[in-house]
């Protein structure tokens, strides 16, 4: 596990964003930054925090965690399901298939939980029983179990704006997604939960919620793409606490970006207004979670080289110019 010492001196080298000029056409979203070069994308993942649809802050090594462990996803689950990797020409960076986005992200929950406005217990505790299509038992308590893993598909907002919990049937009503469609990514979601929930839990790690985002290439097939399985796009709880912090009714403990948002909402911000100054210590603790999400899921030692990121992803990338 890398020592926080070092993690601090990573603070003023964190990839706050890039502007190459010479790798195509670009589209910054909250996390990545998008190089379209004809049939292939370069992905940047930075280390830029995004909690409640803003951009809050950087974490040191958080883009290196997030790109490493989605493609250890994608090896692990190419059988499910086939994907957008092509390469990974640096920590950072991803070099992927040019597909047209399906316009919905899959989330799937076998924890009732969360803290924000399209979380499933935020709608449960406001009297909410019939969320996203499933009709939900009364009784429940937070972070409680479900029977299954139900699915709870969510809009792709626009950049700036906040995504939307909907059902199936309100996906099909925007007459974007064909039911053909949905079924089939609906299926291979479940397939892939499954899949990491298998693979966590042989790690000791709970896999609470996910979403998956999918694309259409040329000739019409759907493959998985963005990322999979890491702590920006997941919730990951520690099996051997879990029963006891639940019965106590005590936070669990989490190795996700939850820890933000929590010190977020703490701080009052949930979304509106001015975004607080994130100290270096709350940082320091991100990125020791993320790092430590890594390692534990993976497997694997996470290889931290303190320095300059954007130096280096300039250098890797330049047999693409």
């Amino acid at each position: 596990m890398i020592l926080i010492e070092d993690i601090k001196k990573q603070i003023p080298y964190v990839l706050k964003g890039t502007s190459f000029t010479n790798l195509g056409d670009v589209y910054e979203g909250k996390v990545r930054d998008n190089y379209t070069l004809g049939d292939r994308r370069l992905i940047v993942v930075t280390d830029r925090l995004s909690a409640f649809d803003c951009i809050i802050t950087e974490i040191p090594f958080k883009g290196q965690v997030l790109n490493q462990m989605a493609t250890f996803w994608f090896e692990k689950t190419k059988d499910i399901i086939g994907n957008h990797m092509i390469s990974v020409p640096d920590p950072n960076v991803i070099e992927v298939m040019e597909v047209s986005p399906m316009p919905a992200e899959m989330v799937v929950r076998a924890y009732i939980t969360g803290s924000t406005s399209t979380s499933a217990w935020l709608n449960y505790k406001n009297g909410v029983r019939n969320f996203c299509g499933n009709v939900l038992p009364e009784g429940l308590k937070k972070d409680q179990k479900l029977d299954v893993p139900i699915l709870t598909p969510s809009t792709k907002a626009e950049h700036g704006a906040h995504d939307e919990s909907v059902s199936k049937e309100e996906i099909l009503k925007r007459g974007e997604i064909t039911e053909e469609e949905f079924d089939f990514m609906a299926k291979a979601s479940f397939e892939l939960f499954k899949r990491g929930t298998e693979i966590a839990a042989k790690q000791g790690i709970i896999l609470v919620d996910t979403k998956y985002e999918f694309g259409k290439t040329k000739d019409g097939k759907i493959i998985l793409i963005d990322e999979i399985h890491t702590p920006d796009s997941s919730r990951f709880w520690y099996a051997d606490e879990y029963q006891a912090r639940f019965e106590a009714g005590e936070e669990q403990k989490k190795i996700d970006k939850e820890y933000v948002r929590l010190w977020l909402v703490d701080q009052g911000f949930t979304g509106e207004g001015q975004v607080p100054n994130v100290p270096d210590e709350i940082k320091v603790e991100a990125a020791r979670r993320y790092i430590e999400a890594y390692e534990l899921i993976t497997g694997t030692t996470f290889n931290a080289q303190i320095g300059d990121v954007h130096a280096r992803v300039e250098q890797n990338l330049a047999k693409y110019i």
